[in-house]
């Protein structure tokens, strides 16, 4: 099996268990789900940044029990209670390894329902702020949702902009325009 089907795998069991922590969230609406995102994060930077504890979540020869017990110490009273029992079915189940992409799906989840969408948009040159302000204005009006931008350059677009929305990527570039011109007339 390839690294990239491996990747697959794991995005979307993460996203699974991205939306059963967002469906029970949703369930009590004293819970807050920034909270729950950052209290996720702090659990993976916390395992991704040491790598004792680290090689203690990945390590198979490790006992479920063994693990927990480093779980109950390090978070237990550090976060959320609905995140540390979370937390606590991913060892039992053996996916606290993915905690970190869980993290990026749930955070995924959130912007979904407060309508947010990411969107990477690249130009040739730098672009100022009132341009930047008034691309995005047109973006969010057209989507109909608030958008979170990423700013590139790339000058080998030689102008206009491409739009990365989700995974669509909308070219608008002279770089893509002149290949399309020269695929028509090779075609003949």
């Amino acid at each position: 099996m390839g690294a990239n089907v491996k990747h697959r795998d794991s995005e979307l069991v993460a996203r699974r268990w991205a939306k059963a922590l967002m469906e029970l969230a949703q369930e009590d609406a004293g819970i807050s789900k920034d909270d729950i995102l950052n209290d996720l994060h702090e659990i993976a930077d916390n395992i991704n940044a040491s790598a004792e504890l680290y090689g203690v979540i990945n390590n198979p020869s490790i006992s479920t029990d063994e693990k927990q017990i480093v779980i109950e110490k390090l978070f237990k009273t550090r976060v959320m209670p609905v995140v540390y029992n979370f937390v606590c079915m991913l060892n039992q189940k053996h996916r606290l390894n993915i905690i970190s992409d869980i993290a990026d799906e749930f955070e995924k989840e959130l912007e979904e329902l407060k309508n947010i969408v990411r969107v990477d948009v690249t130009s040739a040159i730098e672009l100022d702020d009132n341009r930047k302000n008034d691309i995005k204005r047109r973006i969010s009006e057209k989507l109909h949702k608030d958008i979170l931008v990423t700013w590139n350059v790339d000058s080998s677009i030689i102008a206009g902009l491409i739009l990365n929305i989700n995974e669509t990527i909308l070219d608008n570039s002279i770089r893509h325009k002149l290949e399309d011109l020269s695929k028509y007339i090779i075609k003949g």
